[in-house]
């Protein structure tokens, strides 16, 4: 079975119901690595060979966050400026990460089209998200469609639970490796995997 890091990063979790809902239950789910940065780091001092041997004993990593002006909470920039060091995770001799699958899994209180190149914020999900997706092309990895979950200011608890669950059964079905990397690769957002998970909230 493949091992799944979830590398969570939230600044202000009390103030959020849909990344509490997202996170509920995580920590006892088998085969996932829950690992929560701002609880870990409250002073941003990201313990670099701790976080190495996490990524090594790991088959798929997750970027956890809220959609943050079109990125990410600081300290996951600071986790990956710290962490994906030459000569360790890329370069010549970088080669500890080759071959592992990493994606997003976003929350953003903007409706689905919206990030579109013809809404409002003039580009898709996947187009802001291109500084991660090269990040993990630098290092050999396999970068994955984000999943997403559109309009949180709008969900109803229905709702979240809903795209929760759908986000538990996919960690749980790669977890079992269910996916081929081909069909992984071929969606838009990964939530298209799971049949119940819908892929567009006002």
């Amino acid at each position: 079975m493949k091992k799944v890091l979830v590398i969570f990063a939230h600044p202000m979790l009390e103030k959020s119901l849909t990344q509490i809902k997202f996170i509920e239950g995580l920590k006892t789910m088998p085969h996932i690595f829950f690992h929560d940065l701002y609880q870990t780091y409250p002073d941003f001092d990201v313990d670099v060979e701790f976080e190495k041997e996490l990524l090594l004993n790991h088959d798929v990593i997750v970027w956890q966050h809220p959609f943050y002006w079109y990125s990410s909470p600081p300290l996951l920039k600071q986790w990956i400026d710290l962490v994906l060091e030459h000569g360790w995770a890329y370069g010549k001799d970088g080669i500890y990460l080759k071959g592992k699958m990493i994606f997003n899994a976003i929350t953003t209180g903007g409706p689905n089209f919206g990030y579109e190149e013809t809404g409002f914020n003039k580009h898709t999900i996947r187009q802001f998200l291109a500084p991660f997706e090269q990040t993990a092309i630098l290092c050999n990895m396999h970068y994955l469609p984000p999943f997403v979950m559109h309009g949180t200011h709008r969900a109803s608890q229905d709702e979240r639970i809903e795209f929760a669950n759908s986000y538990k059964q996919l960690l749980t079905d790669l977890t079992v490796n269910k996916f081929y990397l081909h069909k992984l690769t071929s969606v838009k957002y990964l939530n298209e995997l799971i049949p119940s998970s819908k892929n567009q909230t006002v």
